[in-house]
């Protein structure tokens, strides 16, 4: 009987290791979903890459993989800041592995780099740079910091004369329950394309030279694919948004889309029908404000005048009282004016005792008023009686 060769596990490990480490020598990218995602309390990450079968998603291949801390502490946020995505479970990923073999953990991939455009989209990449360029900028909140008109009744239209959306858009102005009457200004531009953008900001300054004689500017355009609304995440475009002059309302594509256009814009709106309910209410908010200012106007007249109309009602009682008072008051006066007259007779003189002598029917008041043999009546408090005058003594003389 032959004798077998005999090796330790060690050391069929390291023939597999040195195999291995001789067959793919090279770095290598490789496509491949994240399934469980670990990150160790040293620092390292640890992933299973899986790949799927696309008949049935059922996973048709798998390995572990590692990033060591020293590249994931970069690896990490640089992927996440530019996808705006956590790095976990469920991703599509590009990544630059080296295979390697340990006696201990078996075969597993050490990845020293990460794609992050294949998991977001070249274009989608080019939109994440575009925005991060405008936040620096202070291009956001630039546009919406312009108050809205009360009553925007000038409204100029960029849009294509044959889109969709636009029809929406007047039909639904036209036909508001409201009967709002709203001037609408169409500005003809491509809405998708290579063109569009440039299109649009021409038709903007043409509104921007006009600008005294609207309230609004809206942006309009129906749904269509992904790639024909690439244009309302133009640079330039949202530049010119963010800087015009009057308020600008975007209304593109369906409820799933925000664009670029629309973060820099005053207000943005799902859809054209939506932005023509957008000022409608603008319209029927005043229309409400007016209506309750009058009704509070009307509860205020009539509280007024039910004042009125008491202190009216009150008004010929308030006479009478008054009145009564005055004549209270006279009457005093009267008493006290009686009073001091009555004091003042020359019959109270008569009653304390004195008299009064009268020539003639008048008050003699001096001798110099008198002759010897003048008749004069002398008048007592009980009676009269007349005299005649046998002398007169001068009383100022001893």
């Amino acid at each position: 009987m032959a004798k077998r060769e005999e090796i330790t596990l060690g050391e069929l490990q390291e023939m597999i290791k040195k195999s291995v480490e001789k067959s793919l020598p090279s770095k290598y990218w490789v496509r491949a979903e994240t399934g469980e995602v670990k990150v160790h309390s040293a620092g390292h990450c640890y992933i299973d890459l899986i790949e799927r079968n696309p008949k049935d998603s059922a996973v048709s291949a798998k390995l572990q993989a590692v990033i060591w801390s020293s590249s994931f502490r970069m690896l990490k946020p640089y992927f996440e800041t530019t996808t705006g995505r956590n790095f976990e479970r469920g991703l599509n990923i590009l990544v630059c592995v080296q295979v390697a073999y340990s006696p201990v953990y078996g075969l597993s991939l050490v990845i020293s780099d990460i794609d992050p455009s294949f998991t977001i989209g070249e274009q989608e990449l080019i939109r994440q740079r575009t925005i991060k360029r405008l936040q620096e900028e202070g291009m956001f909140g630039l546009n919406s910091s312009l108050e809205l008109p009360l009553l925007p009744g000038r409204v100029a239209v960029i849009s294509s004369e044959s889109a969709a959306g636009l029809r929406d858009f007047i039909k639904h102005i036209e036909g508001n329950d409201y009967g709002f009457k709203i001037e609408i200004t169409l500005f003809q531009a491509p809405m998708q394309g290579d063109s569009a953008p440039a299109g649009i900001i021409a038709e903007m300054e043409k509104v921007a030279e006009q600008r005294d004689d609207f309230d609004l500017l809206f942006i309009l355009r129906g749904g269509g694919s992904v790639q024909d609304l690439i244009c309302f995440d133009d640079y330039n475009l949202a530049i010119n948004i963010a800087q015009f002059p009057l308020p600008v309302i975007t209304g593109i594509g369906h409820d799933h889309d925000f664009h670029i256009a629309d973060m820099v814009a005053h207000t943005s709106v799902k859809t054209p029908t939506a932005a023509a309910d957008f000022i409608v209410d603008l319209f029927a908010i005043q229309e409400q404000q007016l209506d309750y200012l009058s009704r509070r106007v009307s509860v205020a007249l009539q509280s007024r005048v039910q004042k009125e109309v008491l202190r009216i009602e009150k008004f010929p009682d308030r006479i009478s009282a008054a009145l009564k008072n005055l004549c209270r008051e006279q009457e005093h006066k009267l008493d006290l004016l009686e009073g001091r007259i009555i004091s003042a007779s020359p019959l109270k003189t008569l009653e304390r005792g004195f008299s009064i002598a009268l020539k003639d029917g008048k008050r003699i008041k001096s001798i110099n008023d008198a002759s010897d043999g003048d008749r004069f009546t002398l008048l007592l408090s009980d009676g009269s009686f007349d005299c005649i005058i046998n002398s007169l003594k001068d009383g100022t003389k001893g």
